[in-house]
């Protein structure tokens, strides 16, 4: 497993290695924070073979891309009503890792530990040619996801 630890929260992973923990642990949850536009046009990770959902709630929101203030708060509560437990692992997912790292160590910092962050995304990092979605990320390592 691709792993790496963060100093303020649990650690790194790829795509590959959180969509292993999100099959062997019933507690785990991920969560989206990318953009409703990015959920709508690129597509969203489909966990429905595992008998789960993801969470989605932007980091920063769009048109914006400020950061929301009340995140930590809106999904705390998000978390809480659907029965998520402190202690279950959070895997948090962006396009390409920044803001996801970020959401991570806030709600580290909020008590929900442990988070993980996965660091090459929904989309991957940019290749030769600048393109995303080619080279690493959820997409381009065969993982189920869907185009709403």
């Amino acid at each position: 497993m691709s792993y790496q630890s963060g100093a303020k929260y649990a650690g790194d992973m790829h795509s590959t290695d959180a969509y292993g923990i999100l099959a062997g642990d019933t507690t785990s949850t991920l969560i989206d924070v990318r953009t409703q536009a990015e959920w709508a046009y690129v597509g969203v990770p489909d966990l429905s073979s595992l008998g789960k959902t993801a969470f989605f709630l932007e980091w920063r929101r769009f048109p914006s891309m400020q950061v929301d203030e009340t995140f930590v708060v809106r999904l705390s509560t998000m978390l809480e009503t659907a029965g998520v437990t402190r202690g279950a692992p959070l895997v948090f997912i962006c396009r390409s890792g920044a803001r996801s790292r970020h959401a991570a160590t806030a709600m580290t910092a909020a008590g929900w530990a442990p988070c993980f962050n996965v660091s090459d995304g929904f989309e991957g990092h940019l290749d030769s040619w600048r393109h995303r979605g080619v080279t690493g990320g959820w997409k381009a390592g065969g993982l189920p996801w869907a185009q709403t």
